[in-house]
């Protein structure tokens, strides 16, 4: 079967940042860049960006594009007399099966807010009455399992469509709504009264509170938010590249990704902060700054009904680019171990995730007594936590450690790979940074974010 293609380049750099585009770049990204420093922590995450992420980004894109294949055979296609390296691609596979396990909940979460919002739930509404709100979407079983079946639906229809006449064409006009949206919301938000200084706490570098927390805290953090902004070390990459063809080197291509990634994260965090501060409320990150802090800013706020909406269809846009970006790694990983069509594998992955996906549903309701990490932790946490903590570091560093060194690809190969085409070139230079720098940056990744 021949191998599908992106219809365009801009298709591929959408696509690809849309993967990574996440819910995490809105509701984590400004407070944790507001709290550790402004100006400051935005350096050192630039910095770690462009020292772990890009060089990461470039290797998955590289055993893409070389093998022509998902992270399920990508190894066997590369180095078929090296066995070992196999069983990853089969664990990268089940990673992105449990991201859509929860991120499908949370997905939902953001299309139920968007129809909340238009349809005016919270005009004039107090903060006790946004809080109940929340908990009764989540107390209710119907409606985080209509919801999240919602999104799979969506999700595998889009895909059943092809790559280019459903994927491509859909997250072209997604992002490109996203991005419009989110520069309204953005203007907006900075011209409200008070939101100087919610540009100031959010933009402008603070060398007290980097000492009042610790340059240690801050450039863990920095680190982490650098690293996990690209969702690396599942292969979510690696099936973008196995699309694209030759004609641009992958450095250059990795770094117009994470640009666009980037761009996204600062200016969701000009959206939030200085409305924020404009309405005095305390920034808080997490669920709790998406479903009570800002429906409590848009409830007081002039046409609140209008901006709230618009903030939530930004949100949805967001979490659904991402879900499309893993279908697909899913899909492609299924069409190449099983030889099935794509309608065919659409049809069986979409009810294996509906089925799959209903644990994080129901943990917020009927199966709430289970708390897997300690009281007061549910079945979302649990599995946030293997993707995040275990699977993306490991995945991440197995991808490093095999394009870097004779056990697996080798430096060579990827090196000429990641050259092919016009663009900046990875230099022998990096050599020891990428097969010894890099592979110990990722390492204390893994261990910090078990310890703390």
């Amino acid at each position: 079967m021949e191998r599908e293609r992106l219809g365009s380049r801009l298709g591929f750099i959408l696509l690809s940042a849309g993967c990574a585009i996440g819910i995490g770049n809105v509701w984590k990204f400004p407070y944790v860049a507001g709290q550790n420093g402004g100006a400051i922590f935005i350096g050192i995450y630039l910095l770690f960006l462009v020292l772990l992420g890009i060089p990461v980004l470039c290797m998955e894109f590289s055993l893409g594009r070389a093998s022509q294949k998902s992270c399920a055979r990508l190894y066997e296609t590369l180095t078929p007399q090296k066995k070992g390296w196999r069983w990853h691609g089969k664990v990268a596979l089940a990673g992105n099966y449990l991201l859509m396990m929860f991120y499908t909940t949370v997905a939902g979460w953001m299309l139920k807010y968007f129809f909340d919002t238009a349809s005016g739930a919270f005009e004039g509404a107090g903060p006790e009455a946004i809080a109940a709100h929340f908990e009764t979407m989540n107390a209710s079983p119907w409606t985080l399992v209509f919801f999240m079946g919602g999104i799979v639906g969506i999700g595998f229809l889009v895909c059943a469509a092809g790559l280019q006449n459903g994927l491509e064409r859909v997250t072209k006009v997604m992002m490109i709504l996203l991005l419009a949206i989110m520069l309204v919301l953005a203007v907006h938000s900075v011209f409200l009264p008070g939101a100087r200084e919610g540009l100031a706490f959010y933009l402008l570098p603070d060398i007290e509170r980097v000492r009042a927390i610790g340059w240690g805290q801050v450039v863990v953090a920095a680190m982490n938010q650098a690293f996990f902004t690209l969702s690396l070390g599942m292969g979510g990459m690696a099936i973008f590249g196995s699309y694209i063809d030759r004609e641009h080197s992958l450095l250059k291509e990795s770094v117009h990704v994470a640009a666009l990634d980037t761009f996204v994260a600062i200016v969701a965090g000009m959206i939030v902060i200085p409305a924020c501060f404009a309405y005095n409320v305390e920034v808080s990150a997490g669920p709790s700054l998406i479903f009570l802090t800002l429906p409590n800013i848009f409830s007081a706020m002039p046409l609140g009904r209008l901006w709230g909406a618009l903030f939530f269809a930004f949100m949805t846009f967001a979490a659904l680019s991402t879900v499309l970006g893993v279908f697909e790694n899913i899909l492609s990983a299924t069409m190449d171990l099983t030889g099935w069509s794509r309608k065919k594998t659409c049809l069986v992955n979409g009810a294996a995730l509906f089925v799959l996906s209903l644990p994080c549903a129901l943990g917020f309701n009927v199966l709430e007594h289970i708390e897997p990490l300690g009281a007061g932790t549910t079945i979302l946490d649990l599995e946030d936590f293997l993707v995040s903590s275990l699977i993306l570091p490991l995945g991440s560093l197995l991808f490093v450690l095999y394009c870097t060194t004779s056990l697996g690809w080798g430096w060579n190969a990827f090196k000429k790979e990641a050259n092919t085409g016009r663009g900046a070139r990875v230099q022998e230079w990096m050599r020891p940074y990428m097969q010894y720098v890099l592979p110990a940056g990722i390492a204390l990744l893994f261990v910090t974010g078990l310890l703390l």
